[in-house]
Parts: structure tokens; sequence; C-alpha cells
């Protein structure tokens, strides 16, 4: 695709550094660390294997397809799992609520704690869009190589601007990032330019972010469940704006009274200690066993060991003390009724309740009938969440970023289970080689429960093979998907 014309700023002022800077990493960055793209193509495996089984699920099918009935779009953006055709704005948010629905895709934790992969909402979407729409009119069509370089800049920008810059602590959601991330790699890939790219970048801003309302008591939702979705469209629909010659804000962050850092972040700048590159891809977070949110994973290892000691003395338990980081403690520390899945796979007490019952946990687990087994309200009554100070100065250290956990259960003869430890999750990167054949059987899994046994052969041999994925074109690898 032909790149766009330039097109001017609002004013004649330099545009904020952190614009610039982003624009040229996207525009100049290379994407061609081998390790790199090794990591994103089970990223991007990993993500599709998410989304296919968020469809066994009717509250996430419910809000899928176009945004009004019928509307639907002739070699548009296919939606995995489905026969869904869309314009790439809807498609992007169909494939993005898809990813996150379970909470079981990759995970980035730093001041900021994110979900990059939810950036393949709009990745795919437009990669789709454009291939579909360049066969038509003559042009060669887009690869999955070329969704894999996206890939890895989209992860890049949400995660280096979420190791020193924490939103949350403002009640700012980390959304925001998804938003911001995926409308720089769309706009490039739609053709943009650097001012492009910036114009576009500085509308992602200017739409400030989302209230974390929505994952903390008294108002826990399933919008968590979809926000990463609308927020990798807004990404896609900022892009066409951009690219139809849509003027940019140069000043949107550090503007006095008015721009990002003064409404929004409390007058301070972002920190951005580390340069783009391909960091955050290669040290990124998966969800192997669990579909938890990623700081209890840790604690739920825990309790599937002590599973065997404790299940014959449910009764005889006095208090189960769980020991985890700061932002365990701040995110999934919740007590009182729970009353729909969304609240139940953010709290750490009713998962390690389920390990502790179960000796193991899944999306059915969040459901009912468990959700009202009266032996976990029971567990939860008894449990003391405490932070550990160590594994909070653990977490933040970027030599260790560990996400560590410590569980031990009392009784009421006043004998104990050993505390059990669990520094390092399956998915981190310091277990890695253990956790990849976990990883690939995962989605494995996830693929047979909606994608027909031929197809699924043809994708898993293209995903054991990185150079056949990302020479497929990228309309071939999405027809692969369709029911």
């Amino acid at each position: 695709m032909m790149v766009k014309k330039a097109l001017p700023f609002c004013g004649q002022q330099l545009p904020d550094p952190i614009l610039i800077k982003i624009a040229d990493y996207i525009i100049e960055y290379k994407a061609d660390n081998s390790v790199a793209r090794e990591m994103a193509r089970y990223c991007l495996m990993d993500s599709l294997g998410c989304a296919i089984l968020a469809l066994s699920y009717p509250s996430c099918n419910k809000l899928l397809g176009p945004i009004v009935p019928g509307a639907t779009l002739k070699a548009g953006a296919r939606v995995p799992g489905t026969d869904y055709q869309l314009e790439p704005v809807q498609a992007a948010f169909n494939i993005g609520a898809m990813i996150r629905w379970l909470d079981f895709n990759d995970t980035w934790l730093a001041a900021e704690w994110g979900h990059p992969s939810d950036n393949l909402g709009a990745i795919l979407a437009i990669a789709d869009y454009l291939s579909r729409q360049n066969l038509q009119q003559g042009y060669p069509a887009l690869q999955i190589g070329d969704v894999i370089t996206a890939l890895i800049k989209a992860y890049e920008i949400q995660g280096i601007i979420a190791l020193e810059n924490s939103f949350n602590s403002v009640g700012l959601d980390h959304v925001l990032l998804v938003r911001v991330a995926s409308t720089a790699v769309v706009t490039a890939m739609l053709g943009g330019g650097r001012e492009h790219i910036i114009s576009a970048l500085s509308n992602a801003w200017i739409d400030g972010a989302a209230l974390r309302s929505y994952r903390h008591y008294p108002n826990t939702g399933s919008r968590k469940s979809w926000a990463a979705g609308d927020a990798t469209s807004r990404g896609v629909r900022l892009a066409l704006l951009a690219i139809k010659g849509e003027m940019g804000y140069p000043s949107v962050l550090t503007a006095k009274t008015w721009g990002f850092y003064d409404v929004l972040f409390k007058g301070e700048c972002f920190e951005l200690k580390q340069e783009f590159s391909s960091y955050v891809v290669e040290n990124i977070l998966f969800k192997i066993s669990f579909p938890a949110e990623f700081h209890g994973q840790t604690a739920i290892e825990a309790a599937i060991q002590l599973h065997p000691q404790v299940l014959s003395r449910l009764e005889e338990i006095d208090k189960v003390v769980i020991q985890t980081q700061r932002s365990g403690k701040k995110i999934i520390d919740k007590v009182g009724v729970l009353n729909h899945p969304a609240e139940r796979d953010h709290c750490l007490q009713y998962m390690v309740a389920v390990a502790l019952l179960v000796g193991s946990i899944n999306a059915d687990h969040y459901q009912y009938p468990m959700a009202s087994d009266p032996r976990i309200t029971a567990l939860r009554k008894k449990m003391v969440v405490l932070e550990n100070k160590k594994f909070s100065l653990d977490y933040v250290d970027p030599n260790k970023r560990s996400i560590a956990n410590a569980l031990q259960v009392f009784f009421n003869d006043g004998s104990h289970t050993i505390e059990i430890v669990v520094e390092y999750p399956l998915g981190h990167k310091r277990r890695r080689e253990e956790a990849i054949p976990f990883l690939k059987q995962k989605f494995v899994d996830n693929l047979a429960t909606r994608i027909a046994e031929k197809n699924c052969t043809e994708i898993h041999q293209l995903f054991a093979d990185q150079g056949a994925l990302e020479n497929i074109r990228v309309d071939k690898f999405m027809d692969l998907f369709v029911i």
C-alpha cells in the first residue's frame, strides 16, 4: 500500500516527545530479532486459542457480530471461530473481546498491568481487511509476517509505557495503553507516515482513559471482558480518521491545564527509562494453566499442591493465610458476595478456595453450579490476605519480576501445613522451557472446541514452522478459522 501524503498539525509547535518517539519506533524499528519473532508466534497462537475457547460461553457470543443486524461487509475482516465478515472497526471489537473474555491471554506486569495481546483485535482485523481489499484491487495481500511485526511493536509500546507509569494509581484503566498501541501500529499498517501516526496517537490520548470502576467492588462487571475489544477497535477508528487527513493535536500530553498530564496524571510526565525494541514480547507472561487474574496464578499453584492435605480436613480448618504482592492485594483481595464470573476470576480467595477443593481451576469453575458451592464461601471467610514486602520488592525488581504468593493452612488442633511459596508462575520467562509444551497443548485443546479437525491439523502445522507461518497470506490464514 502506498504511504499517504503528510498532513498538518493543529498550530505550529512540535509534537510532544513521546508521540515522536512512538512514531519513529513504528517507522524505523525492523523487528527482525529471531527470538522476538518466535515469541510473537507463540503469542499469536495462544491469543487465537483463547479467542476460540471464549466462544463456548454465551455471555461472550451475545456481544459478537455486526454492531447492528445485517451490517456485514463482503471482503471484510473475518472473526475467528464464526462466519462473520465485518468492517474492521467492529471486527477488531469482536476479536479483542474474544481474546480477553476468559482472562486467559498473555499478561504484562509492571507499574501498570495489562494484556498486550488485546491489540491483536486491531492488528488481525486490519491485516485481514487490507489483504482482501488489496487482492480485489490487484495488490499483494499482507502476510502473517506483517502481523508478527505489528504484534511485536504493539506489545512494546504498551509494555514499555507500563514499566514506570502507573495509571491504576490515579484510577485509570490499562486499556488506555491498548488504544494507544493499536492506534500506532494500525495507522502504519494502513499506509500512514510519521505525521499520520502522530496525529492518530494524539487523538488516542485525547480520548482520556476508562475508569477502573468495572474492575473493583462494588461495580466489578463483565465490561472488563470487552473493554479491551472496545479499546483496540477505537484504535482502528482513529487510524482510519488520520489516514483521511484528520488533524492532530501536538501538545495533547503537555498542554497546561488541558493536557493529559495535568488533567489525568496529577501533573506528572511519563517516564520512559528504556528504549523501544522487542523487550516486552521476549519477556511476556503466559497464562498456561489457569484462566485467572495473573497476580493469583502462583497462589493457585500453591493451593493445588496443598489440595491432597486439605480436602479431607475442610471442617477442621481454622484459617488460610495467603501472602501476596502489593499489586495482588490491591486488585484481587475481595470479600463479600461475588455475583458473577467477572468478580470470581478476579478474587484471590475464590480462586484459592476452588484450587484447594478441586485441585485445579478452569473457566467453568467461575460459573454455576461451582459458584454456589457452600464450601467455597466457608473457605473464603477463613482466609487472611497479607502483603509480603519482599514479594512486593521482587515484583518490581527488573532482574526478577516475580509474581510470588505463599499459602499455608492452619487447623483447629494447632497443626498446620507447610508454607508453600511459589515465586514464578509457569508462564514466566524463568520457566519458559518448562511451559512451552503446556502452551502448545493449551492451543490444541482450545482449538478443538470449535474448529474442524482438518483445519486444526493445518493450523498446527503452520504454527510449528516459523517460516511457513510468516509467509502465508493473512486472508488464507484467517479462512482456516471460519466455521
